[in-house]
């Protein structure tokens, strides 16, 4: 039976020197104070204007909803007005439709619901 000898030392002459890889990081910039303030102001002003445009939306919409003509020109304000269903109610009258009827014969019990039930109407406001 033969016995293989491995001399360590033998491995490391083969593997040659240890490879150190140099890594450098680039130098990076530090955050200001000034960038800071700057972010923070440019917060609070898109803040203002949100809740500007939010008060400019409500009294247009406020008085389009009184009849308010719009003054002709190149730009345009009106109310779109819409009515939903809820989606949802079809969904559970269908799974009690299954329950009560079996598979698929309670369609006209699916209708009866969606239909007795109420719309939610929105309006939007569209200006363009």
């Amino acid at each position: 039976m033969a016995t293989a000898s491995i001399n360590h030392n033998s491995c490391a002459a083969v593997a040659g020197p240890q490879f150190q890889p140099v890594v450098s990081f680039p130098t990076v910039e530090q955050v200001t104070q000034s960038e800071i303030a700057a972010l923070l102001s440019l917060r609070n002003r898109a803040r203002l204007l949100a809740e500007q445009i939010a008060e400019a939306e409500e009294s247009i919409q406020a008085r389009l909803e009184t009849h308010a003509s719009v003054e002709s020109g190149e730009h345009t304000a009106e109310l779109k007005e819409g009515t939903r269903r809820s989606v949802a109610w079809r969904v559970v009258a269908e799974r009690l439709a299954d329950r009560l009827y079996g598979d698929g014969r309670g369609e006209g019990y699916c209708e009866r619901v969606v239909q007795s039930t109420h719309p939610t109407s929105t309006v939007s406001l569209i200006v363009c």
